[in-house]
């Protein structure tokens, strides 16, 4: 029987997303990936499957039902039900409370929080009826702290948070491990790299969170023992300060 695994929020190599699918593509895992892009998709497939890894990208927006559903479909008729579902999809957009428009507001919320209740939805329906697995949510900073100019963030990561608290309370004991990462800190990925290359040379390697081990911490809480399993795992550089 093929094991898989759905991770939803997937971007280009240094980056969170794409880190995870490599680690659990090397697990052994047939990693189904979703994200708006298709270049994107197909760029961190094919690293996976030149390092013979499985790996199948389906464009999709989490925030619709249909295309939430797709992923789920496709996975669960090429490779079963997965054992692990990772929703890693986030925008950290930041605008001043006076010039932020509705639609920032709202789109941010629907990325965050609104898809994040879907995708655990789907995860539930399909999971704990097959004995349960893991369901993961890659949060932030400000996930439990908000500050400007990240109040609609963080209102959109904090709302994130309670769905995987809910979830975790009241499907834990059907045998589905809900996690919450936080991670506090910077990331050395893509992002920073092209766009604030000045802070990255500024913070350093030790001053910024590794993707790979981001992606280890992730799969240490999938690997726990029911007897002994984590909601909330926050992670930081050890230069952190918090």
């Amino acid at each position: 029987m093929t094991r898989s695994a759905i991770v939803i929020g997937v971007g280009p190599y240094p980056g969170v997303g794409a880190a995870l699918c490599h680690r659990l593509a090397r697990e052994g895992l047939h990693v189904f990936m979703g994200a708006r892009s298709e270049d994107k998709l197909r760029a961190v497939q094919g690293g996976i499957e030149a390092a013979g890894g499985r790996a199948t990208g389906v464009p999709m927006d989490t925030t619709v039902t249909e295309h939430v559903q797709r992923i789920f479909d496709r996975a669960e008729q090429e490779a079963g039900i997965p054992e692990l579902v990772i929703y890693n999809a986030g925008n950290n957009q930041f605008s001043s409370l006076l010039d932020m428009t509705d639609e920032f507001f709202e789109n941010l919320w629907k990325l965050c929080a609104f898809g994040a209740f879907k995708v655990g939805r789907e995860a539930a329906k399909r999971m704990v009826p097959n004995g349960g697995g893991t369901m993961l949510f890659t949060g932030a900073t400000a996930s439990v702290r908000a500050r400007p100019p990240f109040t609609a963030f963080a209102s959109a990561k904090a709302a994130q948070r309670s769905v995987a608290h809910g979830m975790a309370r009241e499907f834990g004991k059907d045998g589905l491990h809900v996690g919450h990462v936080v991670i506090d800190g910077v990331i050395d990925g893509d992002v920073i790299a092209k766009k604030f290359p000045q802070a990255k040379e500024r913070l350093g390697e030790d001053g910024m969170l590794n993707v790979d081990d981001i992606a280890d911490a992730f799969w240490y809480l999938h690997t726990q023992p029911r007897s002994a399993w984590t909601l909330e795992l926050d992670i930081r550089p050890y230069k952190e300060s918090f």
